[in-house]
């Protein structure tokens, strides 16, 4: 009997596993958990993949993932090359296996953050977003109707405007309807940046912004991925590359810092949704006072009835925590921050002892505005 190597049905789980593992290069094996669907159906479909020969497990210097076959590619590009067709064009790091560790930990955070990505429900899949090029060949940032997703590859396959982006630590850019953000994943180390292609990419990002019709803010902000709380505190108050750290940190306004599971794509959710994060914010300010607009003495969200300043920190944007803890300490007064339960720990090793941590229970909150209003 010949081995079945047709493809999977559209919209199952193979189906979706070959797809992330087509944009990824290499989709680590522990990510499979965190798609959709029991863990029993997934082992078997996986399981099933394998023997028909469209995808293979690579285990090497301690990182575990899975490959399509030569066949699944020769099969998605004659059968949906309108799809695959760019994907797996030239000498990339999707159509060329890497072999060395540094190369294929980097796909692995990428995979990581198409996941967090699918499971926000941010458009990724190349043939459902708006193309990043236009005619002329020109990078394209504008006409975004729906928070949307490019990878770093993709972008850096966009001409030569693209190319300025070589140097990058970021995985790719998210656009919202308001704003935009470079996303970088950490993982469970700490991030050996290159400022100057950081600050560049930052320049980049905002000056497309500015030359396509592109609404809202008119700058780029960043969000972090980590495997946990972990990095938050090298990040914000030292580490080894400590200068290098407040250098990037610096640039930006507003960088987020998110986990790699289900509470860091909740908090994409709300970053990604202004009415939804608007909704929880409600909730949070209801027995608050507002701040006016030309109050200057903190970066604040509101004021509690003996005046002291309160901080909505659930989104983990750490150059506002800095600024809101550096504020209180040289006016010499208390603050409250707000953050989830699973930030707590980490923000009470980073801030002074003028602010007070208030955390959020994230499955209540979890169950009570997200599903309620996602």
């Amino acid at each position: 009997m010949s081995k079945d190597t047709s493809l999977p049905a559209p919209d199952t789980f193979p189906d979706l596993l070959l797809t992330m593992t087509a944009l990824s290069g290499e989709f680590p094996s522990s990510l499979v958990s965190r798609l959709p669907g029991s863990m029993y159906y997934k082992r078997n479909a996986v399981t099933g993949l394998k023997k028909r020969g469209l995808l293979y497990k690579y285990s090497h210097d301690g990182l575990h993932g899975l490959r399509l076959t030569s066949t699944a590619k020769k099969l998605l590009l004659e059968q949906q090359p309108d799809r695959y067709g760019n994907i797996f064009a030239g000498d990339s790091a999707l159509s060329t296996p890497r072999y060395t560790p540094v190369k294929r930990a980097r796909l692995h955070r990428m995979a990581e953050v198409l996941v967090a990505m699918y499971n926000a429900n941010v458009l990724l899949l190349p043939w459902e977003k708006p193309a990043i090029c236009q005619d002329d060949g020109r990078m394209k940032m504008g006409d975004i109707a729906e928070p949307t997703y490019y990878t770093s590859l993709e972008i850096k396959g966009a001409g030569d405007e693209g190319r300025k982006f070589t140097g990058s630590r970021a995985t790719g850019v998210l656009y919202t309807c308001e704003n935009a953000y470079l996303i970088f994943n950490t993982g469970m180390t700490e991030m050996k940046w290159d400022s100057n292609s950081e600050i560049r990419l930052k320049a980049e990002i905002s000056h497309q912004m500015l030359s396509f019709s592109y609404t809202g803010v008119k700058q780029a902000d960043a969000m972090m991925f980590a495997a946990d709380m972990s990095q938050l505190e090298v990040l914000m108050q030292g580490g080894r590359r400590k200068r290098r750290n407040q250098t990037v940190l610096d640039e930006f306004e507003h960088f987020h810092y998110l986990t790699n599971d289900y509470q860091g794509e909740t908090v994409l959710r709300l970053l990604c949704d202004p009415e939804l994060k608007a909704a929880l914010d409600n909730i949070l300010l209801e027995d608050l006072i507002p701040v006016a607009k030309d109050y200057f003495r903190y970066d604040c969200d509101a004021l509690d009835e003996d005046g002291t300043p309160v901080l909505l920190g659930y989104t983990c944007d750490m150059p506002r925590i800095g600024r809101f803890d550096a504020a209180l300490s040289i006016w010499e007064t208390a603050g409250v921050l707000y953050c989830f339960d699973f930030q707590a720990d980490a923000l009470h090793r980073i801030c002074g002892p003028q602010v007070q941590i208030e955390s959020i229970n994230f499955d209540l909150t979890d169950s009570h505005v997200i599903r309620t209003y996602g």
